[in-house]
């Protein structure tokens, strides 16, 4: 880490001796202030629930400047790389740092898809769900279950077993997604196709049947490439967060990755394009456009308790910049599907045209973010709202491995341990029973 030229002082109002803090900057983005000896010298926490002022790490993967409305990938613009790159460009620069050329993505793109099937055994596993589990729950027992069938890449600390972990679940996501979906409605698996590239074998898998080869649409393929894209890493979110706390255990990376998509399941994480969509489909059930605006009344009444969900972030205090960029791909695929005026995607458009106008929305930042938009784009492909979750969950794979390699590989990682400010009972005896109240 980088000192920096200014010092912090700490001092406190009952005497107690001051204490001088280390601040160290970053290449870009807010200092820090090193309070790792605070509890030694002090006998004092701090108290940040939330972690909303507390760096937990130090990285080198993703920035975001949420005042900018930035978000850079390894020092890259997300635009460009939505634009520019495919998802598993995208991959290879998170884990390795650097684009590939030529060579190495064909190498890459190579390595990964020669481990997209998953073990036979995988489709027992599934049977014991029920045909009407969440696709998140199945989803959290299956990564989960990898660990069972790949012994020989479980050691979080061996560098080896981290590689072969890392593409074996980027490769096999895909096909864990599309088995998940294909067992709820009742359809044979589709086993992976390696002719075809990472997004279109997905789609594949998801819509094909035995009985009727899949086409890909390029338009509907480039969709879903840009939402894995989009999603792949998040700087230090509950989710990824979830995973560092977890692999510091030593635990090995596909319990890691489970824990990351149990905790992406929440409506406020990895489930808010799910949210967006169940509320489109609560104001469609109340009567669609014509009723847009009673629904926005209730949105601004703090009484009623009615949220507007795929607007705003907790993070961006401007426009989301995956957003701008799904927006066109929402458009795009509206388009090349013929379904502008589906009643559910004329409901959003409205939507967005008044939350974009809207004095009450604008002045709070409440802009569409990117769920909003990646749920329309995935309800008008055919991916049911359920299922939306999982595939942020594949996207998001990547992301989760490059932060946990990244904290494993540095020498001040330790198990991690928060702090807490204690407020229940003090110290008591226990009374006979005949004693108690």
């Amino acid at each position: 880490m980088t000192p920096s030229d200014v010092k912090a002082t700490l001092s406190f109002s009952d005497g107690s001796p001051s204490m001088e803090l280390p601040i160290y900057k970053g290449s870009i983005g807010p200092d820090v202030i090193d309070i790792r000896k605070l509890y030694a010298q002090t006998g004092k926490f701090t108290y940040d629930p939330g972690f909303l002022s507390t760096a937990s790490c130090q990285s080198t993967i993703t920035y975001i400047d949420g005042d900018k409305g930035e978000l850079l990938y390894r020092g890259y613009p997300i635009e460009q790389l939505a634009t520019h790159c495919d998802f598993l460009e995208t991959c290879y620069l998170l884990l390795k740092g650097e684009l590939p050329n030529a060579e190495q993505k064909a190498d890459f793109t190579k390595l990964v898809t020669s481990h997209t099937m998953v073990n036979e055994q995988m489709q027992f596993f599934l049977r014991g769900f029920r045909r009407d589990a969440h696709p998140m729950a199945v989803m959290t027992g299956l990564v989960g279950a990898l660990s069972a069938f790949y012994h020989d890449s479980t050691d979080i600390n061996n560098p080896q077993h981290r590689e072969v972990a890392a593409i074996r679940l980027i490769a096999k996501m895909p096909t864990l997604v599309s088995m998940a979906y294909k067992y709820g409605i009742g359809q044979p698996y589709i086993y992976p196709k390696n002719s075809l590239s990472y997004s279109a074998n997905f789609m594949r898998m998801m819509f094909a049947t035995p009985c009727e080869e899949y086409e890909p649409n390029d338009v509907l393929v480039r969709a879903i490439d840009r939402i894995f894209i989009l999603h792949a890493d998040h700087e230090q979110n509950a989710s990824t967060s979830t995973v560092r706390l977890c692999g510091s255990s030593g635990t090995n990376p596909f319990a890691a990755i489970a824990a990351g998509v149990a905790c992406l399941w929440g409506p406020a994480h990895g489930g808010a394009n799910e949210a967006a969509l169940n509320m489109l489909e609560d104001v469609q059930r109340m009567g669609g456009v014509e009723k847009i605006g009673e629904f926005i009344k209730q949105v601004k009444d703090k009484n009623s308790n009615v949220k507007l969900m795929g607007f705003g972030h907790r993070v961006y205090k401007n426009y989301d910049p995956r957003a701008k960029l799904m927006r066109e791909t929402c458009h795009e695929v509206l388009g090349a599907l013929g379904k502008n005026n589906d009643p559910i995607l004329k409901l959003a458009m409205e939507l967005e045209k008044i939350a974009l106008e809207d004095e009450y929305f604008v002045a709070r930042k409440l802009y569409p973010n990117v769920d909003f938009y990646s749920g329309i784009v995935q309800r008008a492909i055919g991916i049911p709202v359920s299922l939306f979750t999982a595939i942020f969950a594949l996207a998001r794979t990547v992301g989760w491995i490059a932060q946990l390699n990244e904290m494993i590989g540095d020498p001040e990682y330790k198990i991690g341990r928060p702090r807490q400010l204690y407020h229940g009972s003090e110290r008591r005896d226990v009374k006979p029973m005949s004693q108690r109240g």
